[in-house]
């Protein structure tokens, strides 16, 4: 063999040296036919006379590329050489020389080769041979292939063969090889080895051969490799391809061509530009080009592109990876992707129903937070500015807000509305939601056949086309329904650049226009509630400043909202200035446990039984068990006697309501200066005396009305002049934030200027207690304590003898002229001589006559008799029982009421210089007939 060397051949071998046909005489049983044609059923036959295609040479070995390594045919070599340089881009009969490891299927079919010499012994020994065989060069040459390698069951046969090639035979076939182990590096294994040997001459002109080995068992190996990846690659539901290093497409499969049209060999060539716009294709091509630089794998990069024929945005998933061949160089990237538009598409509904939900959820915290209509609709546009749109308004019903009883809209939607609320997350841009820029707080209407009114007049939900160069691109315009009632209106827009509603968005702003529209109806009613429990509460306190002898008063009254400048709930607290006979005053302050008007009510019920009980003059501790028994009875619509009955039994007790309050009630005499207390579970009263510090009294506290079973004490206290006496309600001194010790420190504390005007005293201790409460009602009564003077007092005792009516008439007489009170004198002298005259006939004891000037003159008589005097019309033949019909008929007020060693009867008379005139003795007396 011309230019061959020992081991491995060098250089190249000419094609003319490679016969264009073999000769094969073996018969069929050696699985050739004479013709040369292989037998199916034996091993392959020998090139059927195609002219054999160029190949390389490298270090030794003849390589051909298969035209299909999955074909075990006698053209094995040739073909595979062919189908080697085929992959490389090579066309038929185009010669690629190279010294470089080429990357090709030689790489993994590992193809060997050796030459025997005209003795039929190795002659060149190759080194993929040696990695073959497992047998070294050195000790190859000179053996007899058939001995060395046939098993021994074969070598007559191999030696027949063996005779037939030196004779200048082509032969291809499979015979059976001992072959080293090469997983477990043992002894040789019996294998099968493809051969190929093709006759040559040596230089002396004697017949020799050339032969290429390959292992049949890596073929099979490979076929099946490639016949798995070729059903991958052809049945993968995924898009597959194949980018070489210049990223044009090599090879795509048939899902990628179903996809963007053709077969798949016109994608051959083509780059990522021509499926992608520009940006994303520059994108994609610098990730390939990473890729291959790196051999870093990407996975699930998102890719958004468009298919032929279609203007739907589409959107893939995309694996990439980097291609090796046998020798490890880099030679593609693999390109794995798949149309995740629909999962896409499925991820933004979740997400959007995620973002929905979260929406509703935050609306259900933060809307209806306030009783206020306002606050209301401004807590909607704060959840859904911007989370849902750009601009939002609210408008209300004019009657609504106004709070007239009036329906809140007409039929026709053509109601006046006010806007409440507005909200802008674009630089405060105006909103022209109807045509027209509209205030917050102006009163507005829609027109008849605007969507707005159509919505109002539907009650659904209507699209607002957007104006013509403006800002707002969608608005929708939602009535605000609760309980059946349209409410207002409330609209959301989205600017340009937005995404426009759907009709998801439509039923979210829906659902989330009837929670703001039934906290806004709450809200309504409850202000309406709110406005007619204080008027109600209103109307039961003291009007104005109270009047009484011998105190100078002031008082104040908050209920809580307007301390605290949030909306609550009406209370009970209450206070009472009652002016009782004597110059006598009742002052009284309590308070109904609980809110709203059925503690308002409570506490009107309460104080009308006070000002019931202290017109029958009783004293302070049996007015306070009096309540008790009411206040147990208010619940029961029997009274007491149900309340009592049903307390004894369980079942009924918790059917019937509890009425709790507290109260304390004092009776100050303006003659001695002298105030008897009484309290019923309620704060002590808090003194001041001149020149001294405030302190609190020490009054029993007793139980709070409505609990019963244990009697009220009394304290009696001599308050000196100008003495300072403040009774009050919880609600100034105790609080969520601050104890009720620490409120009643500071709220004696603030009491350090008792001589100043009591109104400032007033101003000063709320202004001082400010941080002290808000959440409850407040009741401040402050009364300065101005004695009645002596010289304004006129006080006898009589004996109990008819000669006392005498005396009682002087005595008055001389008493009226020194307080310049000649104008009263006929008549008192005459009503003094009835009560004198009835002490004499039907008391008991001695008889004591008391005159007190204030605002009025008042006449007491006091005996130590039990019996009440009871006024009765006397018949025309009766001559007597007309005294206290003249009694009633000439004072302008009298009684009679028990005393601890009696009972006392009394009458008043108007001064001459006050509004009310004395009716004239004669025709009283006259009257009477």
């Amino acid at each position: 063999m011309t230019g061959a060397g020992r081991g491995e051949l060098e250089g190249t071998v000419r094609v003319s040296e490679i016969p264009a046909k073999a000769t094969e005489s073996e018969d069929p049983s050696d699985g050739a036919r004479d013709d040369g044609s292989a037998d199916p059923s034996a091993v392959p036959a020998g090139p059927s006379g195609a002219e054999p295609r160029a190949g390389t040479v490298n270090s030794g070995t003849v390589a051909a590329h298969p035209a299909d390594p999955l074909v075990d045919s006698p053209d094995a070599a040739r073909t595979l050489a062919t189908s080697a340089l085929a992959a490389e881009g090579a066309s038929a009969g185009e010669a690629i020389w190279q010294s470089s490891p080429p990357g090709s299927l030689y790489d993994y079919v590992k193809v060997a080769s050796f030459s025997i010499g005209p003795d039929g012994l190795v002659d060149q020994w190759s080194v993929r041979a040696e990695q073959l065989f497992g047998i070294a060069a050195e000790r190859a040459v000179g053996l007899d292939p058939i001995e060395a390698f046939i098993d021994p069951d074969h070598r007559a046969e191999g030696q027949r063969k063996m005779a037939e090639i030196l004779d200048g035979r082509e032969w291809t076939g499979v015979v059976p090889v001992r072959l080293p182990d090469p997983v477990h590096g043992g002894p040789a294994v019996e294998a099968l080895a493809e051969i190929y040997v093709m006759p040559t001459r040596a230089e002396g002109g004697e017949k020799a051969a050339v032969c290429i080995v390959v292992d049949v068992r890596v073929l099979r190996s490979i076929e099946t490799d490639l016949a798995a990846s070729q059903a991958i690659f052809g049945q993968s539901p995924f898009g597959f391809l194949l980018i070489d290093t210049e990223l044009r497409v090599r090879r795509a499969n048939e899902r990628f061509a179903s996809t963007f049209g053709g077969t798949p060999d016109d994608h051959r060539g083509k780059g990522v530009h021509d499926y992608l716009p520009r940006g994303e294709a520059e994108r994609v091509s610098a990730t390939l080009r990473r890729v291959l630089e790196t051999g870093e794998s990407i996975t699930d990069m998102h890719i958004t592109g468009f298919v032929p024929g279609s203007d739907d945005r589409r959107h893939w998933s995309v694996n990439l990876y980097r291609v090796h061949s046998g020798t490890g160089r880099p030679i593609g990237v693999a390109w794995l992707g798949t149309d995740i538009t629909a999962r896409r598409a499925a991820a933004r509904e979740a997400a959007a129903a995620r973002r929905n939900l979260a929406l509703l959820n935050e609306a259900g915290a933060r809307i209806g937070n306030s009783l206020d209509l306002e606050t209301t609709a401004r807590e909607l546009l704060d959840v859904v500015v911007p989370g849902f749109c750009d601009l939002a308004t609210v408008d209300l019903y004019q009657g609504l807000l106004v709070g007239d009883g009036t329906p809140p809209g007409l039929p026709d939607g053509s109601a006046d509305l006010r806007r409440v609320a507005f909200a802008s997350a674009v630089s405060d841009a105006p909103f022209y939601g109807s045509g027209q820029q509209v205030a917050v707080g102006a009163v507005h209407h829609y027109p008849f056949n605007s969507p707005c009114a159509d919505a109002l007049r539907t009650a659904r939900p209507r699209r607002v086309p957007a104006e013509e160069g403006g800002l707002v691109q969608s608005t929708l315009a939602v009535p605000m329904v609760a309980h059946d009632t349209v409410v207002g209106l409330a609209q959301f827009a989205r600017t340009k650049g937005s995404e426009p509603f759907g009709d998801r968005d439509r039923d979210l702003a829906v659902e989330l226009a009837a929670r703001a529209a039934v906290c806004i109806d709450n809200a309504r009613l409850y202000r309406r509630e709110h406005e007619r429990a204080l008027i109600l509460q209103r109307s039961l306190l003291p009007p104005g400043d109270p009047v009484a002898s011998g105190l100078d008063i002031a008082c104040r009254y908050l209920p809580g909202h307007v301390s605290s400048g949030r909306p609550s709930e009406v209370g009970g607290d209450w206070f009472d200035v009652i002016e009782l006979p004597g110059h006598r005053t009742a002052l009284v302050v309590g308070d109904v446990m609980g809110r709203g008007l059925r503690a308002a009510v409570a506490m009107g019920e309460l104080r009308t039984a006070v000002r019931t009980l202290a017109q029958l003059d009783l004293e302070p501790a049996e007015v306070l068990s009096q309540l008790d028994e009411i206040a147990r009875g208010l619940g029961t619509p029997g009274g007491i006697q149900q309340a009592t009955r049903a307390a004894r039994r369980p079942r009924e007790a918790d059917l019937s309501e509890v009425y709790l309050a507290t109260c304390v009630y004092a009776v100050y005499d303006s003659v001695t200066r002298r105030c008897t207390f009484a309290n019923a579970g309620h704060l002590p009263p808090v003194l001041v005396e001149p020149d001294e510090a405030a302190l609190m009294l020490d009054v029993p506290p007793g139980l709070p009305l409505g609990v019963g079973g244990e009697p009220f004490e009394e304290v009696e206290v001599e308050l000196p002049e100008g003495a300072l006496l403040a009774l009050y309600t919880d609600g100034l001194v105790e609080s969520r934030d601050h104890p009720l010790d620490e409120g009643l420190q500071a709220f004696v504390g603030a009491l350090t200027d008792p001589a100043r005007p009591l109104e400032d005293v007033c101003d000063h201790v709320l202004n001082t207690l400010d941080t002290h409460h808000g959440e409850d009602d407040i009741a401040l009564l402050m009364a300065r304590v101005q004695g009645l003077p002596a010289e304004s007092v006129g006080d006898w005792t009589l004996p109990r003898e008819p000669r006392s009516v005498g005396r009682a008439r002087e005595y008055a007489r001389g008493q009226l002229l020194s307080w310049d009170l000649e104008p009263l004198v006929d008549t008192t002298e005459l009503l003094v001589s009835e009560l004198v005259t009835n002490a004499l006939r039907y008391g008991e004891g001695e008889i004591r006559l008391r005159l007190l000037l204030d605002r009025t003159l008042v006449c007491e008589v006091w005996d130590a008799g039990l019996v009440q005097p009871r006024r009765r019309r006397a018949r025309d033949t009766d001559e007597g029982g007309r005294g206290l019909q003249l009694v009633g008929l000439l004072s302008v007020a009298w009684g009679s009421r028990r005393t601890p060693r009696g009972k006392t009867v009394w009458f008043e008379l108007p001064l001459p210089d006050g509004e009310t005139t004395l009716a004239d003795p004669a025709e009283a007396l006259l009257s009477l007939f």
